[in-house]
């Protein structure tokens, strides 16, 4: 049987052409490949807008062939632009919020369908919480309905916790974005970026370090392939970069959020971190040494700080 393993950065690393009963599933699984319903392919998690893991997709095709599958490997690491990746995203992410929608709005009909079924068969109980007769022609049609009344009572309350958790992950889910877009979280993402493109470009150019007894170690610049795929990853992360401090610049505009800096908080000043006011003891290059009664003394990252007062004015005022 013949499969194909290919790698692109918009549908990620996908196997195709296996069948139920092949065996193929096991030699997957253990190579930590997983099942996607929705496309009906085995795919490896987390492997959209990344590098091929190469390591895994040579060890995955040679257990294949090992076991007499004719397996194809193409690999295209050709990265998309940053814009695109977010725009997929989005789509990804609405069209699940809607799919979660209408499945939560089915299972809240149903919910009160079966609510209706349990009051009906709790209103078909004898009156006033009558006791069932012993011996009488009444106790079984009595405790059939008992039985009953239980019965749909419990679908009822399963459906409604159903309901819930449904409409629990369809807000989730249209939040999604949202919070991806949080001035936060972009903020680490550059920060995240920064680091990230800086140690590609160490391996570009090459670089040394000093180890304890004075020992240099020395990183020679990257050559062949390992230096064309540096050369990918600081394309990419340039791309990111630029796209999130776009995002960012933008939220600093509309008034979202405040750049704080060295140039703009002092000592003395009070700081609002995590919803708690502290006072500012030094300020350096990414953060601020702060102190208050709850946290003591601690480090806040510029980007981190909800609000800022300048330092208070002798006699009280600020």
């Amino acid at each position: 049987m013949s499969l194909s393993i290919t790698h692109t950065a918009a549908e990620g690393t996908l196997v195709d052409g296996t069948a139920r009963g092949d065996r193929s599933a096991e030699i997957l699984k253990r190579n930590g490949w997983r099942w996607a319903g929705s496309i009906r392919l085995w795919y490896i998690p987390r492997s959209r807008d990344r590098a091929a893991r190469r390591r895994e997709i040579d060890h995955t095709a040679e257990q294949l062939r090992a076991a007499g599958f004719t397996v194809d490997v193409t690999i295209d690491d050709t990265y998309r632009s940053t814009a695109e990746v977010e725009a997929a995203s989005a789509a990804r992410q609405e069209n699940r919020a809607t799919r979660l929608g209408v499945s939560a709005d089915r299972k809240t009909a149903a919910a009160e369908a079966a609510d209706a079924v349990a009051r009906r068969a709790h209103d078909a109980l004898p009156p006033m919480g009558e006791p069932v007769k012993i011996g009488h022609h009444s106790e079984g049609r009595h405790r059939s309905a008992i039985a009953r009344a239980d019965a749909t009572m419990r679908r009822s309350i399963d459906a409604d916790e159903e309901a819930k958790r449904a409409r629990e992950r369809a807000s989730i889910a249209a939040a999604a974005t949202d919070q991806r877009n949080a001035p936060v979280r972009v903020a680490n993402r550059i920060d995240r970026l920064e680091r990230e493109l800086s140690r590609w470009v160490r391996h570009r150019d090459g670089s040394s370090r000093r180890l304890a007894g004075g020992y240099v170690e020395e990183t020679a610049p990257a050559t062949g392939e390992w230096a064309e795929r540096v050369g990918r990853e600081i394309t990419r992360c340039t791309d990111e970069l630029e796209y999130w401090r776009s995002v960012r610049s933008a939220q600093i505009d509309a008034g979202l959020v405040v750049e704080y800096s060295a140039q703009t908080i002092s000592r003395g000043d009070l700081i609002r971190y995590s919803g708690v006011w502290a006072t500012v003891i030094r300020c350096n290059p990414k953060t601020v040494s702060a102190t208050c009664q709850l946290y003591g003394k601690f480090n806040a990252p510029y980007t981190h700080i909800d609000a800022h007062r300048l330092a208070p004015t002798p006699g009280g005022a600020q």
